[in-house]
């Protein structure tokens, strides 16, 4: 496994190695020693599985809060995602900025966004399957999101906003200026 770290203390793109022949392949898609060693010491408690019909789908930007934060390890079984992690940890050097990347079935790539950030996707195909391991359970009374769209994030989704589908929930969430402290930065002060 290929551990790469992004411009976003603690994200990273864990990169599978795929074994092949003329049958198709085989690969370890998680290695707990690995894993603990390049991203710290989680224990995943849930995996979740979302399947979204139509090419232009946008699920997120989500989080929950502490007590019940969750780090995310995602990967696109199915198809192919614009995949976003947001840093929402006041006092970090890069707060309120973005990182994506693009998960697909043919890469095999995954997108590790610990605690303290924003997570949502765009599908690029129609029929994509997205599965993740996260770190707590869910929990309604702990879950929030940030407004996909909102123009302080910058974030350049491949899809016209015009077409893009999304809940009712999403499309009515606050603007990262609305959200107030919701983590704090544990690193060097900025």
């Amino acid at each position: 496994m290929l551990f790469k770290r992004l411009e976003l203390d603690g994200v990273l793109t864990v990169s599978p190695q795929r074994f092949g022949d003329d049958r198709g392949y085989f690969a370890e898609t998680f290695r707990r020693d690995l894993f603990s060693q390049n991203a710290g010491d989680f224990t995943f408690v849930q995996d979740n599985q979302s399947l979204s019909a139509d090419k232009g789908t946008i699920r997120g930007l989500h989080f929950q809060l502490a007590p019940k934060a969750q780090g995310k390890l995602v990967r696109c079984v199915s198809g192919a995602v614009f995949d976003v992690a947001v840093d929402l940890r006041s006092g970090s050097p890069t707060f309120g900025r973005h990182v994506s990347v693009e998960l697909s079935a043919e890469n095999g790539m995954q997108l590790w966004v610990p605690p303290g950030f924003a997570h949502g996707f765009c599908t690029l195909t129609e029929n994509t399957i997205v599965a993740y391991k996260v770190t707590d359970y869910y929990s309604a009374a702990h879950d929030r999101g940030v407004l996909w769209d909102d123009p302080e994030l910058a974030i350049q989704w491949p899809v016209d906003g015009a077409s893009v589908r999304t809940s009712d929930k999403d499309s009515r969430q606050p603007r990262l200026a609305q959200l107030g402290e919701v983590f704090r930065y544990e690193g060097q002060p900025a």
